[in-house]
């Protein structure tokens, strides 16, 4: 498989011969509202254009509506006959955006030859949750490819950990930037990243969502000093510059 981090949490992801783009978030540098007050957002530009992005991309996963996930620009560019996996309870806005291949995702469905299975997630703990509302995960299978356990804006507590227990996933996609509203931890951060990586010692783990937005608390650097401290090398947690990829073989 091969995934590459576009910006954010938007990633393309060419796997078992298909075409997924997860979570477009399109909108250009600073043309959005602040979180904090430290900067407009997205904080940067997207590193390839819309059109390269879009190009080949067969199916669509968005995992909730917060705007860096599913933003404005995305709603009118990505191509609305595209079959479009979403979270319970998000598919009539989708559909008003005039999108006619909606399906909520509430177990498991097979999509040519992929089986993407609905895992849980918590944007936070405590009150914010109800702030920040529901959200989801997702695993993703085919034959011959690495198994993914795509986690989401998720902090890292026992559904997560459950997951990994239970499905012993390849490749985890972590929402690492340690993101805070109000002073409340809304994603997970360096230790809960690093934490993940020592739950799943037979697993590549990719951290992404970071260096966009500006409730950031946790740099690219700052995770990869974390990771070094603990003896996580940098071939088990993968940290890509928006634009990369990264080729993942089957186990």
């Amino acid at each position: 498989m091969q995934l590459q981090l576009i910006r954010n949490a938007t990633l393309k992801l060419d796997y078992a011969g298909r075409t997924v783009l997860i979570d477009p978030y399109f909108a250009e540098k600073h043309s959005l509202p602040s979180f904090t007050g430290r900067s407009p957002n997205p904080m940067v530009e997207l590193p390839i254009a819309i059109e390269d992005i879009l190009e080949g991309v067969e199916m669509v996963i968005v995992s909730h509506l917060h705007t860096d996930h599913f933003d404005d620009v995305a709603m009118q560019r990505v191509p609305k006959h595209l079959p479009l996996f979403c979270q319970p309870g998000d598919e009539e806005t989708i559909r008003g955006a005039g999108f006619s291949n909606v399906t909520p995702l509430s177990g498991s469905a097979i999509w040519q030859g992929l089986t993407l299975t609905r895992r849980e997630g918590s944007h936070g703990l405590g009150p914010v949750v109800e702030l920040m509302g529901h959200v989801m995960g997702f695993t993703l299978e085919a034959a011959g490819e690495p198994s993914v356990y795509w986690a989401g804006d998720t902090v890292l507590y026992p559904p997560v950990t459950d997951v990994i227990a239970a499905s012993t996933p390849d490749v985890i996609v972590t929402h690492s930037c340690g993101a805070r509203w109000d002073g409340d931890l809304i994603v997970m951060d360096a230790a809960e990243t690093v934490a993940v990586c020592e739950a799943a010692p037979d697993a590549i783990v990719i951290a992404t969502h970071m260096e966009a937005l500006d409730h950031a608390t946790i740099s690219r650097e700052d995770l990869r000093h974390v990771a070094d401290e603990k003896g996580i090398a940098a071939s088990r947690l993968l940290i890509p510059a928006d634009g990369e990829t990264v080729a993942v073989g089957r186990p």
